[in-house]
């Protein structure tokens, strides 16, 4: 089959998208994936199998794109594009990825009649709640999550195929739209068999915190990820733990918060913000760690979705403690691979962090764990079976 993914952004990096046109490739289908280029670039590429289409943007596209359900300018601006795109690739089946592009997606496909399958990466109507320009004016007066809400249900409605990735997504979805069940498939963000397979260290990483007892944190560095309640828990934890270091690697425009919390609580010698690092590196700074984490708060998008740093963290062994957002508490103590701390609770965090800490082997075993479970059970070889089974089927 001739597949037609559609991304509103550039590509690479966008390792879901790269995940499953690689599976699908792999499968026996031909994918043509639609993307937009800032800059100058090859307009046609083959990139692992995939035939990389890109469409030249601009900034103001890129900024109408947060109006896309406030005016109409966008999603007209991406239909001419899309059009020409189903022409060139002569494509069977429409695959978006997230809602902001999609109502351009299905206004083209009026013409055309193409099955469209809707993946939904996020429960973005929810996140865009949390988005700092949606907090102040204009944003706060001129987009609103509810019509995007309304927006995505009307999606739903119109999809041949709907693509979540947890359990709990699904489960809203079922009693938000019950009469679309059987449509909905879960193709949860778990990483490839190669993340902890093939791989190279970075002795300097591990060098440099081969005497420190490190919490790591990777991604997103937004205030909603839970850092501000590891930070403050340091001040504690340093007293009965001289060696820790808690270890950020990543980065988020509110970062400097953060900085200036560290340096309020007179514990720089506590943290490292190593910023944004390839992702080649994660490898070493997981394999310096003694515990990784998740603080995410608790709110309708994290209590729904599983942050792929935690199977990064489990995929080498390493115990998590995590916030007690839905999903991710019910992975971990389904299969009993690291504590659970109430979001925001500092004192929660300080004390299941030193459980950890006093005892080793409770350590190993959580690890060993999460370990034996995304190596058979939840890598990315494993849990695309039903991205795989959709298309043979559909």
């Amino acid at each position: 089959m001739k597949i037609g993914m559609i991304l509103d952004a550039p590509f690479p990096p966008d390792p879901r998208v790269e995940n499953e046109a690689v599976s699908l490739v792999k499968s026996g289908h031909e994918v043509f994936l639609f993307c937009l280029t800032y800059k100058d670039e090859k307009s046609e590429e083959l990139l692992n199998g995939i035939y990389v289409q890109r469409y030249s943007s601009n900034l103001l596209e890129y900024k109408l794109s947060a109006l896309a359900y406030t005016i109409p300018l966008y999603t007209i601006l991406m239909q001419q594009k899309i059009k020409k795109f189903i022409q060139r690739t002569k494509v069977e089946v429409l695959h978006v990825h997230d809602i902001r592009i999609a109502e351009a997606v299905f206004k083209t496909n009026k013409k055309y009649k193409l099955p469209v399958v809707l993946d939904l990466h996020d429960n973005l109507p929810e996140v865009m709640k949390l988005y700092p320009h949606l907090q102040k004016f204009p944003g706060k007066y001129i987009i609103s999550p509810k019509t995007w809400k309304r927006k995505e249900h009307d999606f739903i409605e119109k999809a041949t195929r709907i693509i979540t990735v947890s359990p709990e997504f699904i489960k809203t979805l079922e009693e938000r739209v019950p009469h679309k069940k059987d449509d909905f498939v879960l193709v949860p963000n778990t990483i490839r068999t190669s993340f902890f397979e093939n791989y190279s260290i970075d002795k300097q990483i591990v060098t440099k915190y081969e005497n420190n007892f490190v919490v790591l944190y990777l991604g997103d560095t937004h205030l909603r990820r839970g850092l501000q309640t590891a930070i403050e828990s340091i001040v504690v934890l340093k007293n009965t733990i001289p060696e820790i270091k808690l270890v950020i690697v990543g980065k988020n425009t509110t970062d400097p918060v953060l900085k200036a919390q560290v340096k309020a609580l007179s514990i720089q010698d506590y943290v490292d913000f190593e910023g944004w690092q390839d992702v080649s590196l994660f490898q070493s700074y997981i394999l310096a760690s003694s515990v990784c984490i998740s603080p995410l708060h608790r709110n309708l998008q994290h209590d729904v979705a599983y942050a792929n740093k935690i199977f990064q963290y489990m995929s080498f062994g390493k115990p998590l403690l995590v916030s007690n957002a839905t999903a991710q508490k019910k992975l971990v103590e389904k299969n009993n691979c690291g504590l659970v701390h109430e979001a925001k609770n500092v004192k929660s965090f300080t004390t299941q962090m030193l459980t950890l800490y006093n005892n080793a082997n409770l350590r190993v075993e959580l690890g060993e764990n999460g370990k034996q479970f995304v190596q058979r059970e939840f890598c990315w070889e494993e849990t695309s079976k039903k991205l795989l089974h959709l298309y043979d089927n559909l």
